[in-house]
Formats: C-alpha cells, structure tokens, sequence
C-alpha cells in the first residue's frame, strides 16, 4: 500500500510541475486566496489499508479486497481557507463520518456511529493561487472523537482546485490517514468533493461605460438667483443663506422651519422668542422662578420673605422676626404679653415702682432673646404743671427705663429714650383717670 501511496504522491508532483510550466489563462482579483467557507462530502475507505497490510506479499490481486463505494463510509465536513502566501494556504476542517468505530477498537459490529474529526492542513500549490486550474499537496495533523474514544491521525494527500473569480472554488481531494492512537482508530483513504466560497475579499466590478445625459441649462424658477437643483423652495424667493428659501422675520431660520416666521427667534425655540411662562419680563433662561412672577434683581424670583410675616425683606426692617405690616415687619413687645401701662413711677419723680420693675424684667428678657429688635423708648407727663417741668420729667422717665433694660442685659445700642413732655395725650387731661394714662412710656419698635 506505501508503494502505491508514493507512486501517486510521485504522479502528483509531475503533474504539478506541468501545471506550472503553463501560463495563467486568465488574471483573477487576486493572487492568493482570501478567506473561505466551505463544504465537502466525503467517502473513507477503511478496508483497502487494512487488506494490504494482512496480505503484503499477495501476488493474486483477489486476494486484496477493494470495497465498492456502498461499503464505504460517508460523511459531511465544513472547511474554512485562508491564503498564507501565493502558493500556500491554511484550511481548518471539521469532518463528520458515520462508522461504526466500536468495531475498530472493540471488536464489535454494531449501527454506524458518528466520529468528529477537526483536521488543520496546509496546501502546497506550484503555482499562484489565480489561475483557474491548480494540484496542490496537503499535509496536516487531525483529531476526533470517534463514538465514545479520543483519537488523532496525520493526513496527507493531494488534490486539485478549480478557481471561479477568487470567488468561488471548486475541490476534489484524496488522503491517506495515518492513523498516530492505533487503538482507536484504524489508517483508511479519505475522498472528498466540495466548495467554498469568499468572504470579505472585494468581487470583481463590472466595467459599466455611462451613458452621456444631455445637458440642459440651469433652472431658477422663482428668480431668486439660486438655482432649482439648489433651491429648497424653488417656487418662492428667498436667500442663498438659506437655501433660496424665505425668512419674514429675518431671524435667520427660513419660514418653513420657523413657528413664528413674523417675530425674530432663535434656533432653540424653533423660531420663536425664548418664553417667560410668568410674565414678569424676565424670559425662562434667565429666570430662576419660571412660573412665579419676580424681579430681575432676584434673578426672576419674587423678593423674598425670610421670615413669612407677608412683609417681604426689603419693606421688612426686621427681616428674621415675624411682625405686622404696619410695623415695618417688625414685632411690638407688647405682641409678646408685655404690658406697657404696668411701667409706673413714683409721684413726681423718675424712680420705677417694683410692679414696674417687675414688668421691665420680663421685657428685658423678651430683647434678649429677639435680639434683633431695636426700641425707642418715648416719655409723656400730663399737663399738670408747668410744660417745662413736664418735658424735663418725661426725659427723665425714659432715660430711667433705658438705664434698667441695659441692666438687664440688653444692648445700649439697641434702645433710645426720648421724652415730649405733655405732647400727644392719649386721654383727656380734665380727668384724674385722663391724666393717669397720659403719665406713661410708650416702647416702639425702632428698627
């Protein structure tokens, strides 16, 4: 069987150095292959190795046994190619055969079974790969899994490729498999026909010769000086900037694109104004209080109120203390249970009676802690005496006031003292209880 196998691998070679003495009949996209898939079916002939291995010296050629092709063991195989160089390529296979290998290793005959066999092989070729006919010798190294064993093999052969465009290609091949774990799989002849196709590698264009149009002259319908191949509104005129197409607003942004082609706009706003949702001039971009109306000072928002006593802070001139409009904002002590009438002194003089020290402690306190607020502290005389007396008096009454709320704690320069005499009477002088409420201090907010 070894002398047969060198005679053909000797035929081969001759026959390849014929094909290479001949010129390519015809140049194709490429010298060397681009990538392939493929497909082959395939015949493998397990007996002829065997009988000429049992039968050597046989000179009867009967008794060898050549098996018919129905004996043989077919199979389906996927190849992938891929042009090393001119001359040589690089094929990756992955064949399927259906036989029955338990026979092979375990001496029992049985259905056929399936062996997978992934086979990389190069291919040696005398000549480049873009002629239309090319032998080529393969030589390799393969594995499979044949019914339940692992098992490898050497391949080596020969065959021929027909080359359509280095598109597609044609392959006949023949092998001997050499088999390397002999207890699992057994030397046979593998035959296999098949094709493959090119992937990724540019075809061949067609050379198309155009046809010459006849030319006409340019067109302008609406005579805005821009072309009708140019003019995206070629029945109105418009501007070259845009494409020969109008703008009433002169925003920039042609009339067919613009949702208000008669007020000036901007891009962002599909030609329209930017918005102001609240109304107050100031427009949404710049507005930090889109959709409650405010001032520009405070960036769109309304002046604010930190304290929430509906006086905003700048009308409020005690902007952390919750108080009344018409006090500025402000609170009065008298807001927090402070009793002002209850501050007495006694007869004729600017000495403070214990109820009105009293009333002055919890006053103190209140400063101390609202320490924000400032009060002016006003006193008034009846009309008893002489209005001199009177006004000196109520100096007096005041600045005794001041005297012990600093006592006390509180900051001098958050109180004033004042006195106006017998001015501003609250009640009528011509009575005794008239003249007791005119003889008081009045504690305004001061802020």
């Amino acid at each position: 069987m070894k002398q047969k196998l060198t005679m053909f691998v000797a035929t081969l070679i001759l026959a390849t150095g014929a094909f290479a003495q001949k010129k390519a009949t015809k140049d194709f996209t490429s010298n060397k292959k681009g990538q392939l898939f493929g497909i082959h079916f395939s015949v493998s002939d397990f007996t002829t190795p065997e009988t000429f291995k049992t039968s050597p010296n046989a000179i009867s050629q009967s008794e060898r046994k050549f098996p018919n092709i129905k004996d043989m063991s077919f199979g389906l195989g996927f190849s992938y190619w891929k042009g090393l160089t001119p001359k040589i390529d690089f094929a990756a296979t992955l064949n399927t055969v259906f036989h029955d290998y338990s026979s092979l290793y375990a001496g029992t005959t049985g259905t056929n079974e399936v062996g997978v066999e992934l086979e990389p092989t190069f291919n040696i070729r005398p000549i480049a790969d873009n002629n239309r006919w090319a032998p080529f010798l393969t030589v390799g190294i393969g594995g499979g899994l044949y019914s339940n064993k692992i098992g490898a093999y050497a391949p080596v052969g020969g065959g021929v490729q027909f080359n359509m465009a280095s598109t597609t290609y044609f392959f006949a091949k023949m092998q001997y498999h050499f088999a390397i774990t002999t207890d699992v799989l057994k030397d046979n002849l593998f035959y296999s026909v098949g094709f493959a196709e090119s992937f990724g590698a540019p075809k061949p264009v067609p050379v198309v010769i155009p046809v010459i149009p006849v030319v006409e002259a340019p067109k302008d319908r609406d005579g805005d000086g821009v072309l009708d191949a140019d003019d995206k509104c070629p029945d109105t005129k418009g501007l070259a900037s845009l494409q020969g197409c109008p703008d009433r607003d002169g925003d920039g942004i042609a009339d067919g694109d613009d949702s208000c082609p008669d007020v000036k706009g901007t891009a962002k706003y599909k030609g329209c104004p930017i918005p102001d949702t609240d109304g107050d001039g100031i427009n949404d971009e710049n507005d930090k209080c889109v959709t409650v109306p405010g001032v520009a000072r405070y960036q769109g928002c309304p002046i604010p109120d930190t304290d929430g006593d509906g006086v905003n802070d700048e009308e409020d001139k005690c902007p952390t203390e919750k108080g009344l409009r018409e006090n500025n904002g402000c609170p009065k002590l008298e807001d927090f249970a402070f009793q002002a009438n209850n501050v007495q002194f006694l007869t004729g003089s600017a000495i403070l009676t214990k109820k009105a020290k009293l009333e002055l402690d919890k006053g103190a306190a209140i400063l101390n802690e609202h320490n924000t607020l400032k009060i002016a502290i006003n006193g008034y005389a009846d009309n008893t005496g002489k209005p001199a007396t009177n006004l000196a008096l109520s100096h007096k009454r005041a600045a005794a006031v001041k005297a012990y709320l600093e006592s006390k704690g509180v900051p001098a320069d958050r109180l004033t003292s004042e006195g106006y005499g017998s001015a501003n009477p609250i009640a009528d002088n011509k009575t005794a209880a008239g003249r007791a409420k005119n003889r008081r201090v009045e504690f305004k907010t001061n802020n």
